[in-house]
């Protein structure tokens, strides 16, 4: 009989928290912030999407969202969790964008992806009636539903998010659950967490279009 004695270890990058990395990369250790983006791709781009219902316009408002920060990196008061501090930037940075385009939006069938080797991993189907089924939440409730329920984020985190106070978080997240739990029972078996996901070549390419953008800021600084 064999048996298996190869041993994961853990990985050194999770030991090092968001706030001494942002320490580090105001000491000058730019680099490293691509540490910061890689942890919070999947979280960002989750609520951002969640805000506008478009991959594309998601994923540019995630861009933004991480050069603001990076910009504004000294203004991290530590008052809150940074993940708190960057999420809100994220979602200012989409509600924003949605309301420049409120006017004239149009959900076309062309801002779909396609051909996205990543997402063929799962069931498409079943995932696509997950978002579907989300994005049908009125906007109040969308947002509340993806930070507490897919990015589990606690009710204080959400409040302060969102700029709302406790209760009003319990108060939305209980009527959009109401308004999910006929659509979402008809996917059962398959966890909210594989939708909208943001990983592998989507990671990378994010990662390297922020990362390059910050070398460029440096550069000119």
């Amino acid at each position: 009989m064999s048996y298996n004695t190869e041993t994961v270890l853990p990985d050194p990058a999770a030991a090092i928290s968001d706030e001494e990395i942002v320490r580090l990369v105001l000491e000058g250790d730019i680099p490293l912030f691509e540490m910061i983006v890689r942890r919070y791709n999947q979280r960002l781009y989750r609520v951002a999407r969640a805000i506008l219902r478009n991959d594309t316009e998601a994923e540019d408002a995630m861009q933004e969202a991480y050069l603001h920060a990076f910009k504004h990196l000294d203004q991290f008061a530590g008052a809150a969790k940074f993940s708190t501090w960057l999420t809100k930037i994220a979602v200012y940075e989409a509600l924003g964008r949605l309301r420049r385009r409120k006017q004239q939006e149009e959900i076309s069938d062309t801002m779909k992806d396609k051909d996205d080797p990543e997402r063929t991993v799962y069931i498409w189907e079943l995932q696509s009636a997950i978002q579907s089924a989300v994005d049908t939440l009125p906007p109040l409730y969308r947002g509340v539903f993806v930070l507490r329920e897919i990015e589990e984020l606690s009710i204080a985190e959400t409040a302060d998010c969102l700029g709302v106070t406790e209760e009003t978080i319990k108060t939305r997240l209980h009527r959009a659950r109401g308004l999910l739990r006929k659509k979402l029972e008809r996917a059962a078996g398959v966890s909210t967490k594989r939708a909208f996901a943001f990983l592998g070549r989507r990671c990378d390419e994010m990662t390297s279009r922020v990362m390059s953008r910050i070398e460029e800021m440096s550069r000119r600084a």
